[in-house]
């Protein structure tokens, strides 16, 4: 049974995206293609890029709405409750009749992972009437990407902080970049959007380049500025993106300077690697802080 949760007061950060059931395997390494490998464990987590950004944006401290859709299954009911027992508004989240999402997700020994997504429900998101007045809207493309650019335009007339997530990587309309005042692409996915010079070019305000162990670039068209990487031994990276983009859109939302938020970002993004699993590995603004050396 769905029984929707909205807060008290306003929405902070308003996620738009997907949500799946993470089907979890780890083995030595992955597999090349018609070869089969020996599994050492299975597991089925929460996921969705949408789902896992709106967790770790609500444990970043913020008022955060998940907009997306869910299919009327039991898959559907265990993502359901995980996004209300982190007190998120899933007041416009819808229930369809189509399976909702998985994720095939291998993870290796170094903790690397290769992914196949199933949509499912997520292609049945579409763009709320009355989409929150959120101070940011986060999105991605695990959804239908005509329905992205129709929210980053929603939000752009409500004067919230657009951010884009550009995973998985797909060629972008330049009508869409240009009403992003964020991008947050890896560094694979910048590549395969022509570059930062590229999404500037075509009006995004900021490109901030997630590079794993190699940290973070922040480009705008004043030049780039370097975050450094945190040091953890990771043991599984699935989600750990998310968890950057996340928690970087609750910290803007708080009134942080991009600065500051990328690093707080790089910090949830690290601690994230070092818990299997994509919505437990989602840190805690405790944790976080804890990371950054905060009182």
């Amino acid at each position: 049974m769905f029984v929707h949760v909205a807060p008290a007061s306003g929405i902070d950060v308003c996620v738009v995206g997907s949500a799946n059931l993470d089907l979890v395997a780890t083995t030595a390494r992955i597999p090349q293609p018609g070869e089969t490998v020996l599994g050492d464990h299975f597991a089925e987590h929460a996921g969705g890029k949408g789902l896992n950004q709106a967790v770790a944006s609500a444990r970043s401290g913020a008022r955060t709405a998940f907009v997306g859709a869910l299919g009327s299954d039991r898959a559907g009911e265990y993502l359901h409750q995980v996004l209300t027992d982190d007190r998120i508004d899933t007041s416009r989240l819808t229930i369809v009749d189509r399976p909702t999402g998985r994720a095939l997700i291998v993870v290796d020994g170094n903790g690397e992972n290769s992914i196949v997504v199933v949509p499912g429900a997520n292609s049945a998101v579409s763009t709320p009437q009355d989409l929150p007045n959120a101070t940011v809207v986060l999105v991605q493309l695990e959804i239908p990407i005509d329905v992205v650019e129709a929210v980053l335009r929603t939000a752009r007339r409500n004067s919230g902080i657009t951010v884009l997530n550009p995973a998985p990587a797909a060629e972008l309309p330049a009508s869409l970049i240009g009403v992003c005042d964020v991008i947050i692409p890896n560094e694979h996915e910048v590549e395969l959007l022509g570059g930062a010079g590229a999404l500037l070019a075509a009006g995004c305000g900021t490109v901030v380049v997630t590079r794993g162990g190699a940290g973070v670039d922040v480009i705008t068209r004043d030049g780039t500025v370097h975050v450094p990487a945190f040091d953890v031994d990771p043991v599984d990276t699935t989600g750990a993106g998310d968890a950057f983009c996340g928690s970087l859109a609750a910290r803007l939302a708080a009134g942080d300077n991009l600065n500051q938020a990328v690093r707080w970002a790089a910090a949830a993004g690290a601690l994230a690697t070092t818990v299997r699993g994509a919505v437990p590995a989602q840190p805690t603004a405790v944790a976080i802080r804890s990371l950054l050396g905060m009182t």
